[in-house]
C-alpha cells in the first residue's frame, strides 16, 4: 500500500502582523524576550476545473492552504491556529539561536497536552521565531509547524476517492450544516442509517462506545486542495487518535472536509475519503515542521516592508523610535501620549523659535503654532534653521508661514501652522484709525493661546511679553520664557496663578522689575536693532526652554510642581521623571555655566499679579488699550508708582556723611 503523504503548511503574513509587532516590540516588550501569543488561521482548500483539460487546479498557487498570521476574523470553515512568537532582539540572537532545541521543547510540550491532557486545541499549535529591524522595516522569520513522523509510517488503503463513496448526498449536507454551526477544526462522525452526527475528537471513548467501526470516521478541515494529499494537520490528528485509542485506531476512516458550500444539485462534492493504516503506538515520535524558504530549504525568510510603505507613515513611526527607545532601558514611565498631545504656539518664528520647533518635533509633539510680524531676511538662513536661501527672496516669505511649511516638510505628520500677527505693545500708542484693526490682533492672539497647552514666548524686546504674559495666566497656559544676551540666557517657566499646596506662588519674567515695560525699540542703532548673541547660544536656551516644558509636563504636579530648593540638592521625592523642574535657569557661555534661581511672584508685578489680571478679566481690551497708550498706567494700577515714591524719599531721607579733604 502506498504511503500516506501529506501537503504542508505555507505561511502567509500580512502587513498588519508586521506592524502590531513593532508595536508590540517597542511599547511592550522592549527588550524583553518573552513568548507572544498570536493566532493564525486556514482555511478549506479550494480548487477550479480547467475548461480545457478537466483537471482540479489550486487556487492562489499554494496560498489555499496557508497559515496566515492576523488573518480574518472566525468563520465557518476557518480554523484557529494558536501559536507562540519569540522575538530575538538582535540578529545574531536569531541567528545562532538553538533552532533545534526550541523546535524539541515546543514539540515535546505539544506531545504531553495532546497525550497526558487529551488536549486537541494544540493539534495544529505552530511557533514563530523572528528579529524586527525596526530602522528598516525589515522583518527575519521561521515558522515551525511541528508534525509527528509516526514509525512504522500511515499507509493509505488504495486511493483517495471523493467523499461521496463513503457518504450519501444527504449525509454530506447534513454534516455541511452542522460543521458550519460548530466550527470543529477536527471531528468525530457517527454514521447512522441516513442520518449522521459529529462530536470533538476529546470524546472519542464516549461518542464511539455502541458504534461499530464501519460506521465510524473521523474528519478535519483539510487545507490542502490537492485531490491525493491531504494537508498537515492531518498527520497530527493520527497521532493523537493513536496515542490515545491504540486499540482501535490500526484502520481509520477518514474525510478531509473541502467543501465551503453544498454543491448545487448535491453533486461534485471537493471533499475526499481515504482509509489509512498503521501508525505508531508506542512512545512519542519524532517531529518535523521547520518550514521551508522560497528557494525551497530549510532556513528564515525575510519580509521588507519599507518599499510597500507610505513614507510619510513611515516617518511617522521613525520620528518617535529615539523617544520609545528611551523607555526601554532609561525611562519606563516616560508618557509619550501626553507629549505628543501637548499643543505648543510659539510667538517668535525668528532664531529661537526655528530652534524650540525642531526641538519640539524631536520630542514627538504633533501641534506646533508660530507666530510672527516678520519676513525672511537675508541674514535669517545661516542662523535659523528653518529658513533657506530662496525664502528671503522678492522681499523675503512671511516667517511663521514660511516656518510652519519648512516643518511639516521635515515631517508630514506634524500639524503645524504659521500665522503673521503683530503684537501690541505697552509704551507703543496706538493711533485712533488703528485701534480696530489692534483690538482684531489681541483676540486672535487670545484665541490662540487658548486653544494651546504650552506658550513659547521668543520675541527680540522686553515689552512685546507683556501682552501673552497677561492672557496666559489668565487662562491658566504654561508659558515658558527664553531670553538672549550676548553670551547669557535666561529660561524660565511662568509661575501658575494658583499657588502650590504650601501656599508659594513663583513670580513670571516681569516680577523682578519694579518698572512697566516700555518702549525699548525707538532710537536703536543697528547692533541694538538685532540680537547680538553667540551664535551657539540661541540653539543651547531653546533646547534647554523645551527640556524644561518636558519636565513639567511629565512631573506628577504639572505647572504646580516645585523648583529644587536653592543652593541644595533636590529631594528624590521632588523629582519627576526626567528629573527636577527648575523655575529659573540663567546661563553664562563665558564660563559654561548654568545657575537655577527660584523667584517669588511679585504682588505689584505688571505682569502676573492679581491686580492686573482682574482689570483685563473685567475690562477686556480697553484695559489692553490703556496700558499700550498711557505712560505710566500699569504703575499706577500696580502701586509701583508709589513704591518708587517711597523709595526715593528713603533715600532723600539718609543723612549723608561728605568726606572732606582733611580725612585723608
Amino acid at each position: 500500500m502506498p504511503v500516506l503523504q501529506f501537503a504542508s503548511f505555507a505561511s502567509l503574513v500580512q502587513p498588519t502582523f508586521w506592524h502590531e509587532l513593532t508595536r508590540l516590540k517597542l511599547e511592550v516588550l522592549r527588550l524583553s524576550d518573552d513568548h507572544i501569543p498570536v493566532t493564525a488561521t486556514y482555511s478549506v482548500g479550494k480548487t477550479i476545473k480547467d475548461r480545457n483539460t478537466g483537471q482540479e487546479i489550486e487556487l492562489g498557487l499554494g496560498k489555499s492552504r496557508a497559515v496566515r498570521v492576523a488573518g480574518g476574523s472566525q468563520h465557518a470553515f476557518i480554523v484557529g491556529a494558536p501559536g507562540i512568537v519569540k522575538n530575538f532582539n538582535t540578529v545574531e540572537e536569531f541567528k545562532d539561536a538553538d533552532k533545534k532545541a526550541l523546535f524539541n521543547q515546543f514539540a515535546e510540550e505539544m506531545w504531553e497536552a495532546m497525550v497526558k491532557n487529551n488536549d486537541p486545541s494544540v493539534l495544529n499549535k505552530f511557533l514563530l521565531i523572528t528579529f524586527a529591524d525596526l530602522k528598516k522595516y525589515k522583518y527575519h522569520y521561521w515558522f515551525a509547524f511541528p508534525a509527528f513522523a509516526a514509525q512504522p509510517l500511515w499507509e493509505i488503503d488504495s486511493e483517495w476517492s471523493s467523499a461521496t463513496t463513503a457518504f450519501t448526498n444527504a449525509q454530506l449536507s447534513i454534516l455541511h450544516d452542522k460543521l458550519a454551526a460548530q466550527s470543529l477544526p477536527y471531528f468525530l462522525i457517527r454514521r447512522s442509517g441516513s442520518n449522521v452526527e459529529i462530536a470533538s475528537v476529546d470524546e472519542y471513548g464516549d461518542f464511539y462506545a455502541d458504534t461499530p467501526e464501519e460506521s465510524r470516521a473521523v474528519g478535519f478541515i483539510d487545507p490542502s486542495p490537492h485531490p491525493s494529499t491531504p494537508g498537515w494537520p492531518l498527520r497530527n490528528l493520527l497521532a493523537y487518535l493513536r496515542a490515545n485509542n491504540p486499540s482501535t485506531t490500526r484502520y481509520i476512516q477518514v474525510l478531509c472536509w473541502r467543501d465551503t458550500e453544498i454543491p448545487h444539485g448535491g453533486s461534485h462534492w471537493k471533499s475526499t475519503f481515504g482509509v489509512v493504516i498503521g501508525g505508531q503506538t508506542q512512545g512519542k515520535p519524532n517531529a518535523v515542521g521547520w518550514e521551508k524558504n522560497p528557494q525551497g530549504k530549510l532556513g528564515p525568510r525575510l519580509a521588507d516592508l519599507a518599499p510597500m510603505m507610505d513614507p510619510s507613515r513611515l516617518a511617522d513611526q521613525a520620528v518617535d523610535l529615539n523617544l520609545k527607545l528611551m523607555r526601554w532601558r532609561i525611562l519606563p514611565s516616560l508618557d509619550l501620549d501626553k507629549i505628543a498631545s501637548t499643543r505648543c504656539l510659539l510667538l517668535g518664528a525668528g532664531t529661537l523659535g526655528c530652534y524650540v520647533a525642531r526641538t519640539l518635533m524631536g520630542w514627538g509633539v504633533r501641534t506646533i503654532t508660530l507666530v510672527d510680524s516678520g519676513r525672511v531676511s537675508f541674514s535669517n538662513p545661516v542662523r535659523q534653521p528653518l529658513f533657506e536661501f530662496e525664502d528671503c527672496l522678492d522681499g523675503g516669505k512671511p516667517k511663521a508661514e514660511c516656518a510652519a511649511a519648512r516643518l511639516q516638510k521635515i515631517f508630514p505628520g506634524v500639524n503645524a501652522t504659521g500665522h503673521t500677527l503683530s503684537i501690541p505693545m505697552p509704551g507703543h500708542p496706538v493711533p485712533p484709525q488703528s485701534v480696530e484693526g489692534v483690538k482684531e490682533a489681541v483676540a486672535k492672539l487670545e484665541a490662540l493661546i487658548s486653544e494651546h497647552d504650552a506658550v513659547f514666548l521668543l520675541m527680540d524686546s522686553r515689552e512685546s511679553r507683556w501682552l501673552p504674559t497677561v492672557i496666559g495666566a489668565a487662562k491658566g497656559k504654561i508659558v515658558m520664557n527664553a531670553a538672549l544676551g550676548f553670551d547669557t540666557f535666561l529660561v524660565m517657566r511662568h509661575g501658575a496663578r494658583q499657588p502650590s499646596a504650601d501656599g508659594t506662588r513663583l513670580g513670571c519674567y516681569y516680577c523682578n522689575d519694579i518698572v512697566a515695560p516700555a518702549d525699548s525699540l525707538t532710537d536703536r542703532t543697528l547692533d541694538q536693532m538685532c540680537t547680538v548673541t553667540r551664535p551657539g547660544l540661541a540653539s543651547i536656551a531653546s533646547s534647554t526652554a523645551v527640556e524644561l516644558l518636558m519636565s513639567l509636563v511629565q512631573h506628577p504636579d504639572g505647572i504646580h510642581a516645585a523648583p529644587p530648593p536653592p543652593g541644595k540638592e533636590p529631594e528624590e521625592a521632588d523629582n519627576g521623571v526626567l528629573g527636577v523642574v527648575p523655575h529659573q535657569i540663567r546661563g553664562y557661555l563665558r564660563q559654561f555655566r548654568n545657575h537655577p534661581i527660584v523667584g517669588a511672584a511679585f504682588s505689584k508685578c505688571t505682569g502676573c499679579s492679581e491686580t492686573v489680571l482682574k482689570e483685563y478679566e473685567a475690562k477686556g481690551f480697553d484695559m489692553m488699550l490703556r496700558a499700550f497708550n498711557e505712560v505710566g498706567y500699569l504703575e499706577a494700577m500696580t502701586g509701583l508708582d508709589k513704591l518708587y515714591q517711597e523709595g526715593e524719599e528713603a533715600l532723600e531721607a539718609v543723612d549723608w556723611e561728605e568726606e572732606g579733604e582733611e580725612d585723608f
